[in-house]
């Protein structure tokens, strides 16, 4: 018998075991991956202070956090395809949003629990309920346990979640293509002046290249294209190069200096479609079970995801520990709260993905949400925009 049974090792899963272990309470993280190091974690993550970085203070490791910080990595600049700069916002140094790799983040988590805690390759094939709030998970490998509240931390196609919902997510007809440029500032430095230290935007209507610098002059790119799923079926990403041809010549006309972001990439390109669960998500309460992050309010990309699934994980850590053992309750009073920020989390992703990929007026609607409407422009000393 596991008392409580995370799924998935991402960093919403990963808070709320920390979480539970700060306050003695034992849980067993089931995680599909071979290992920490089967896969790549992704970039950079802007962590908030209004909810990622309260998760860490209530995880105990505020202080293993700040010494991952991106320093610069708060900047951020919008430019028009030309390259000219439209908006320049220089990392401030006021921690409100502070950049770090998203891998440093995950094993700051994973060092902070017992040996033991996180079971790797156990890919959960089904979850059978047995009455009394009690489940049986069952693995790929054959093998099974029993818990007495699981928790889907498992991400957006959550295997949890059919337990509780019938909703799946949609595809929100916006898709990236993300690459990498690597040693950027000594073999791509035109491109790496245009990126700046943070993070940049370049939107039209329905297309956009969004770009981050990682430590050690990694330049990450997404370049977001809104075309039906049947557009990016027509492209083999099995050939970089053909993928890279298709996706720069609906930027025909850009700067080189942008496009080379796209053409010059030095990993393979990968497609990912995004989806997002039907705003404000939520489901009728049963007991011994629960989902947190992306499982529970998928959502288009905005900066909050990750700060979303930490926080959550931190305040069903927290309520387990108010109402020990009794976790109907505790689920019961986390899953309400949940679902009212959901609601307004759900409402300003789209608002934030409208402004991004389907205004006719981009980039001026993120110019505005960004400046309250007084967008502050650094003259550029040529029509490359170079500051």
């Amino acid at each position: 018998m596991t008392p409580i049974a995370i799924i998935g090792a991402g960093l919403g899963g990963l808070t709320l075991a920390r979480v539970l272990h700060v306050h003695g309470i034992s849980a067993t993280v089931y995680e599909a991956d071979a290992s920490a190091d089967a896969r790549t974690q992704g970039g950079m993550l802007d962590i908030h202070d209004y909810n990622g970085q309260l998760a860490l203070k209530a995880a105990g490791l505020s202080d293993e956090f700040r010494r991952i910080i991106h320093e610069g990595g708060e900047a951020s600049r919008i430019l028009d395809p030309h390259g000219a700069v439209l908006l320049d916002q220089p990392d401030d140094g006021s921690g409100i949003r502070p950049e770090v790799p998203r891998g440093e983040l995950r094993r700051i988590l994973l060092d902070s629990l017992p040996d033991g805690t996180v079971q790797w390759g156990r890919k959960v094939t089904s979850i059978r309920p047995l009455g009394g709030g009690q489940h049986t998970l069952t693995f790929a490998d054959g093998a099974s346990v029993t818990a007495s509240l699981v928790v889907g931390a498992d991400g957006a196609w959550s295997k949890v979640r059919p337990l509780l919902s019938d909703a799946k997510p949609g595809y929100v007809g916006t898709s990236f293509v993300e690459t990498y440029l690597l040693d950027a500032d000594a073999r791509h430095p035109a491109s790496a002046k245009l990126v700046g230290g943070g993070a940049l935007y370049v939107l039209a209507p329905g297309k956009a290249i969004l770009a981050h610098r990682e430590p050690h002059g990694v330049l990450h790119t997404y370049v977001a294209l809104s075309r039906p799923q049947e557009w990016f079926t027509g492209i083999d990403f099995s050939d970089p190069k053909d993928v890279k041809a298709r996706v720069a010549a609906e930027f025909d006309g850009w700067a080189p200096e942008l496009t080379a972001l796209i053409t010059d990439g030095e990993t393979a390109p990968v497609l990912r479609k995004i989806h997002a669960l039907p705003p404000g998500h939520r489901w009728t309460h049963v007991p011994g079970v629960t989902l947190l992050g992306d499982a529970a309010h998928l959502n288009p990309p905005d900066g909050e995801g990750a700060n979303l699934a930490m926080y959550d994980g931190a305040e069903l850590g927290k309520a387990l520990a108010a109402h020990r053992g009794d976790f109907d309750a505790a689920v019961a009073e986390y899953e309400e709260a949940m679902f009212l920020r959901s609601v307004d989390a759900s409402a300003e992703a789209a608002r934030i993905h409208t402004l991004c990929f389907n205004d006719d007026n981009a980039p001026h609607g993120l110019i505005n949400l960004l400046t309250g409407g007084a967008a502050p422009v650094r003259e550029s000393t040529s029509s490359r925009g170079q500051s």
